[in-house]
């Protein structure tokens, strides 16, 4: 029997594989991280991040449940809005970032339950959030109908799923941005964090993953209802938000 292969950016690799090879590039990225998102995006990183939080509808009380949380920059702004009365949790499948981002919500004041865990083997009950969000973490998984999935299944009635991620772009803005996210940012990446590969995977990882109506489809097979998106910066990234009714 073959083994099974998926995607690792332009790479084809056997599906056991690609976990540690992005483990690998998160592991590397880590402590530079925060900065090259302010670079690679101009900013524009905060205003999707913000755009995210205020579509959730999460209010005082309500649990939250941040996958691929990384640096906690949703985390952070959860716990300013669900109060003491709430509970945000912090997931990361890579320890490096994992740590960072625990040390930045203790540094900030708020000490946050956090967990390393795989996406495709969340380790809570069903039902149990009013939220789970996903930034920029959905396209590194291997398998992404599972994790969905899984987001789906520690949902509650009512409750809803947000991906932000990047997606396909206008297309007459498309040369342009091939010629940022294959030369510039590679550039950037081993200038400011002497890591260009690491950069060139995410470029590549990018390309790869489904566009906004293909990942709204993913979103209803998995259980998910009333599915829609919003394209931010003509479409190099969408908002996907899906009800468990």
């Amino acid at each position: 029997m073959t083994d099974k292969t998926t995607h690792f950016g332009f790479q084809t690799v056997a599906e056991e594989i690609k976990q540690k090879k992005v483990a690998e590039v998160f592991s590397s990225v880590a402590q530079k991280y925060d900065v090259m998102n302010d670079l690679m995006s101009m900013g524009l990183h905060r205003l999707w991040k913000a755009f995210t939080i205020q579509v959730s509808g999460v209010r005082e009380g309500d649990r939250v449940l941040d996958v691929a949380g990384g640096t906690a920059d949703l985390s952070l702004a959860f716990a300013r809005k669900v109060g003491a009365r709430g509970q945000v949790w912090l997931t990361d499948i890579n320890h490096a970032m994992l740590s960072r981002g625990r040390d930045r919500v203790f540094d900030k004041g708020f000490p946050l339950p956090v967990a390393q865990c795989n996406a495709e083997k969340l380790p809570f009950p069903d039902e149990w959030f009013d939220c789970v969000t996903v930034a920029f973490g959905l396209r590194n998984m291997t398998h992404k109908d599972v994790a969905l999935a899984e987001m789906q299944r520690v949902l509650r009635p009512g409750g809803r799923l947000l991906v932000l991620e990047f997606s396909k772009v206008w297309k007459p803005l498309a040369p342009a941005y091939d010629l940022y996210s294959f030369k510039l940012l590679p550039w950037m990446g081993d200038k400011v964090a002497n890591d260009a590969e690491s950069y060139r995977y995410l470029a590549e990882s990018i390309r790869m993953h489904p566009g906004q109506e293909e990942l709204k489809t993913m979103m209803e097979q998995a259980g998910l209802k009333r599915v829609d998106y919003f394209n931010l910066s003509a479409g190099v990234v969408a908002l996907h938000r899906g009800y468990k009714l």
